[in-house]
Parts: structure tokens; sequence; C-alpha cells
């Protein structure tokens, strides 16, 4: 994982286990520990389709749980879910820049991290200061005790929380640009009901599945890297 990550100006994380399903950027030398998930991927198209509301579903359907809280198991969630054609993530990023679907998913996805920081960290709030350590992130700390009670309650799940409420209003639009971008990319409406999107998905699923299996049949003798994993 070390070795996959330096590379990278940065990578996604989520954790193993959460009331939401949340995606967020960390950075080297930071590395997660058994409680998050890394993905190494640094673009923001691939963080937009992750944290769209079909990668959820799909997430939620295949993934196991901890008492009541849903579990993030990549073997089923990640390694299953069939990505937009040509935004897979074993394609360089790259080969998808001038994609007008890859960068519109792009675009809201930066819009959406943007405005979370904001909500998470208010500028008249905090400050942001060097770390003791040269090369991690500047610390985020508030301006006085009274902002810091403030900040307290200012956490991502609380922030999820408020979804479906006036409060969250704005969230819930940025969510639904982004599921509507990421949408467009399957050739599907943006609405469709969650069971609808589950069936499209596991017939993608199904068909990318027996699709590697036919290319492993012709070309047993050149091992491919790991494929779509088939769900019945």
């Amino acid at each position: 994982m070390a070795e996959a990550l330096r590379s990278l100006r940065r990578f996604i994380v989520t954790p193993t286990v959460a009331k939401h399903r949340l995606f967020a950027w960390m950075a080297h030398p930071t590395l997660p520990d058994h409680q998050l998930i890394a993905i190494a991927r640094d673009d923001d198209t691939t963080f937009g389709i992750l944290h769209s509301r079909f990668h959820e579903v799909w997430a939620l359907r295949l993934g196991t749980s901890l008492e009541d809280r849903p579990r993030y198991t990549p073997s089923t969630t990640f390694e299953t879910f069939p990505f937009p054609a040509g935004l897979e993530p074993s394609v360089p990023a790259t080969d998808y820049a001038a994609d007008p679907h890859a960068r519109r998913i792009a675009e809201v996805a930066r819009a959406l991290v943007e405005a979370r920081e904001r909500w998470l960290n208010p500028p008249e709030l905090v400050q942001r200061v060097p770390d003791v350590v040269p090369g991690f992130p500047d610390r985020i700390l508030p301006r006085d005790a009274a902002e810091a009670e403030l900040l307290k309650r200012r956490t991502l799940t609380n922030l999820y929380n408020m979804r479906g409420s006036p409060e969250g209003a704005w969230l819930d639009n940025m969510h639904r640009a982004l599921d509507e971008a990421v949408a467009a990319t399957y050739g599907w409406p943006g609405d469709l009901p969650d069971d609808e999107v589950l069936r499209r998905l596991l017939v993608l699923n199904q068909a990318r599945a027996a699709e590697a299996s036919a290319g492993d049949a012709v070309a047993d003798a050149h091992p491919q890297p790991a494929g779509m994993q088939p769900i019945s």
C-alpha cells in the first residue's frame, strides 16, 4: 500500500465501518491504518464515481455490516463494481482527461469537496499552521476556545446526518448533480430507483465478468490484471 500511494499527490480513503459511505482525500506521508480503506487513485473523476449514489447502493447491498453500521469490503464492493466504460480504475486518468463526461464528474466532485471543507473548517473559525513535522499537511486549529466547541460538532458524520433537512439542502443538491453526471456516463437517467440501479449494475457486472472469462480462456498464457468479479 505504501509503495502504491507514495507516487501519488493524494489518494482516496473511506472508513471500513461507518454510518454513511463517505470518501475523502488524504496525502503522503500520512498512511491510513486498518480502519480506512485506501484507493490508489488521485483523480477527481474516480472520486466522483465512488461517491455517487450508484456506487453507494452497490456497496451497501454487497458489503457486510458491523451491528447496524455498513462495512466496506473491497473484494465485494470495489472489485465487483462496474465502473462506467472507459473510466475504470485500470485506465490511467490521463487517458480520459478530455472526455466530457469524465470532466463533468471531476468538476462536480471538486465542488463537493470544496463545499464540504468550507463547512467543516470555515475560514473565519480556523487558522492553518505548519505541522511540527516537515512534509505533513498544515494543522487546522480553532482560533479560540469558543470556536473550538463549534468545530467539534462539524464532522462529516454530522454533516451527512443533515441530508434530507433544510440545513442540508445544499449538500443534497450537490450530490444530485454528481449522480446526474455519473448517470450520464452510463447513459441512464439520474433519478432511477435504487432497485433499478442495482439491477442495471448487476447486468453490467455479469456481462463484464463473462467478457473477462472469455478473454482469459483465449489468452491463458498471458496473465491479466485482476478483472471484474461476477456476482450472482
